[in-house]
């Protein structure tokens, strides 16, 4: 089922098969202004988590992963760094992490930056 004109739920279903795939009006927003902006595919490499899924990928415990306001993604393509800049440049009140090979971010409605 599309959720957007770029994802589908699916894209964001836990990955344990336990169905959970709520995902955060505000956080699909971010993610096609992504999308429009490198004209690009985007993505999702961890989407909804549920409690059990987060904790055995070590997510923290706080994850906003569980409540479907946040995804890990790459964009084809594009380097996670020139992602990672453009989001901060962008969007003020998100949780924004850059790893080496993709990006964090969450919807959490407060400023927060990290890399790992």
């Amino acid at each position: 089922m599309k959720i957007s004109p770029h994802f589908s739920r699916s894209e964001f279903a836990c990955q344990c098969g336990c169905g959970w795939d709520t995902v955060d009006h505000e956080l699909i927003e971010i993610l096609e202004d992504v999308r429009f902006h490198f004209n690009a595919p985007v993505i999702i490499t961890s989407g909804c988590r549920c409690e059990a899924h987060n904790s055995s990928v070590g997510g923290a415990k706080d994850s906003y992963h569980i409540n479907g306001r946040a995804a890990d993604f790459k964009v084809k393509d594009v380097h996670p760094d020139d992602v990672y800049e453009y989001l901060d440049f962008r969007w003020d009140n998100i949780g924004l992490g850059l790893y080496k090979t993709w990006v964090h971010v969450d919807s959490r409605g407060t400023k927060a930056r990290w890399s790992k």
